[in-house]
């Protein structure tokens, strides 16, 4: 009991406080310190934030023609992929808003795909994540057309959805008329009819 009383007696005598007041002013203080350390990031988590938001700033890449199939790559699950989304067939880059579409954002699963019959219904049922539109009442091909119109306004379009990628002739070609002839005369017959200097 005396070192409680020395430890009051001290309090007072060195701060000129009584000991409630001392104890309810250093409660305080570590509230403050508590709450205005809580508004500063650690050194760890500044930078994988300055890295997000620094993707989140670059510009936008044009993708082109791109199906389903290869939309699911960009849900957010690569951190260096851009974060993209379809409406319509129309694809954008929405890496600007990835707090809401990237992992762990509440439309996370529309990242990656054509939600425009999500969007329409106000779903997150996985089985509306469809561009398939058919059978959409007025009133919710309007809601869906509002969304298209946020996102042509706040994010850029980069691409558009195609059922399937078109192949394209790799064959070089020798030139046109009758260079291209006689190039496809040496491939086939492994000899060239024209004469050659020598």
């Amino acid at each position: 009991m005396g070192v409680y009383t020395a430890a009051m007696g001290a309090i007072t005598e060195y701060t000129g406080l009584s000991p409630a007041a001392f104890f309810t002013i250093l409660a305080a203080m570590v509230v403050v310190y508590k709450v205005v350390s809580g508004m500063f990031v650690a050194a760890e988590d500044y930078v994988a934030v300055k890295k997000a938001n620094a993707y989140a700033l670059r510009e936008p890449v044009q993708l082109g023609d791109v199906t389903e199939e290869e939309l699911r790559a960009y849900d957010g699950s690569d951190p260096e992929k851009p974060l993209l989304m379809a409406i319509k067939g129309q694809i954008y880059d929405v890496s600007r808003s990835r707090i809401f579409y990237g992992p762990g954002g509440p439309y996370a699963l529309f990242a990656g795909r054509d939600a425009s019959r999500a969007l329409a219904l106000m779903s997150f049922d996985p089985q509306d994540l469809t561009g398939n539109i058919d059978g959409l009442s007025p009133s919710e091909l309007e809601v869906l057309q509002d969304w298209e119109y946020k996102f042509m306004e706040k994010y850029v379009k980069v691409g558009q959805l195609v059922s399937e990628r078109k192949t394209t002739d790799t064959e070089p070609t020798a030139g046109n008329g009758e260079n291209a002839q006689e190039s496809q005369n040496v491939e086939e017959n492994g000899a060239c009819d024209t004469p050659t200097k020598e």
